[in-house]
Formats: structure tokens, C-alpha cells, sequence
């Protein structure tokens, strides 16, 4: 029996706000190694980079996914940050306030975990199907902690 999408309410758009033009654009992750984070993300993820640039004591990049220019992650790396909690478990990482993860779209997300794991990346927990979205989700992390969600659309 095919799975029956939920039907969410999207409301609708207001281009009379003053903020009308916001658009996503990027999010940041806070890394320790700038040189290690952006080479993990450019062989594990296939992600390209953009541009690079000093800032202070910090060297910042934008990186792009493989087929997408709509959407970046920008490492601000080097320093001494606090590390992140190492999650082995989904559940145990809701509980913390403040940021929690970026979220790409998929096609599989059951190909994309096969994949990373031949790139030698574990996955915190199993993937699941989250019906009430309609969506089927897996979670895994960078070397330093920072959680990454994959989606799929349930079909």
C-alpha cells in the first residue's frame, strides 16, 4: 500500500513584509582544523569550495554541495572552540538548546548512508520514516560533532 502524504498547510507568502526579500543563503559551522573540516567535506560530501578568505585570527570558506549554488555551509575555522558533543544517539542530541543541525535533501536517503559509510562516515542512529512530514530522514556528523540530516520525500 503506497504511503499517503500528509497534507501540510504552507501559509501563504506576504510580499508586503519589509523582509519579503529574505532568502536562505548559508549556514555556518564552527570547526576547530580549517584545513581538515574542508577537506572532510570536499571527499566525504563531494562538496566544492567557493572562495576562502582570512578574518582576524580565523580563515573562513564557503563550500557549496556538488550540484547546488543555492546553498552554502561557510566554516569559520582555527582558534580553540569548544568541541561539540560526540552523539551516537539522535534522541540524546535534542535535548541540548541552541543549534542543532543543517538539513540536505536527498533522493535516497538510504543510498547517500550506504555511501558515506564506504566513505568510512557512521551514521547516528538508523534512518526513519517520519510519516507526519512525509519525509524519511538520517542523521550523521563531521569529525568535530556537527550534526548533518538527510531527507527524502516518502513517495
Amino acid at each position: 500500500m503506497p504511503t499517503q502524504r500528509p497534507i501540510i498547510h504552507i501559509p501563504a507568502k506576504n510580499p508586503n513584509s519589509p523582509f519579503s526579500n529574505l532568502r536562505g543563503a548559508h549556514v555556518a559551522v564552527r570547526v576547530p582544523d580549517f584545513e581538515a573540516s574542508k577537506q572532510w567535506y570536499v571527499e566525504k560530501l563531494d562538496f566544492r569550495v567557493v572562495h576562502e578568505w582570512p578574518f582576524g585570527e580565523l580563515q573562513l570558506a564557503y563550500l557549496a554541495p556538488p550540484n547546488d549554488d543555492n546553498f552554502w555551509i561557510e566554516l569559520l575555522g582555527g582558534g580553540d572552540p569548544a568541541l561539540a558533543p560526540d552523539y551516537k544517539d539522535l534522541n540524546e542530541s535534542l535535548h541540548p538548546a541552541g543549534y542543532h543541525h543543517f538539513c540536505l535533501d536527498v533522493a535516497s536517503v538510504d543510498d547517500t548512508l550506504a555511501e558515506l559509510k564506504r566513505r568510512g562516515v557512521d551514521p547516528v542512529g538508523e534512518a526513519f520514516d517520519l510519516s507526519v512530514i512525509g519525509k524519511r530522514l538520517g542523521f550523521f556528523a563531521d569529525p568535530w560533532g556537527n550534526l548533518i540530516e538527510l531527507a527524502e520525500v516518502l513517495k
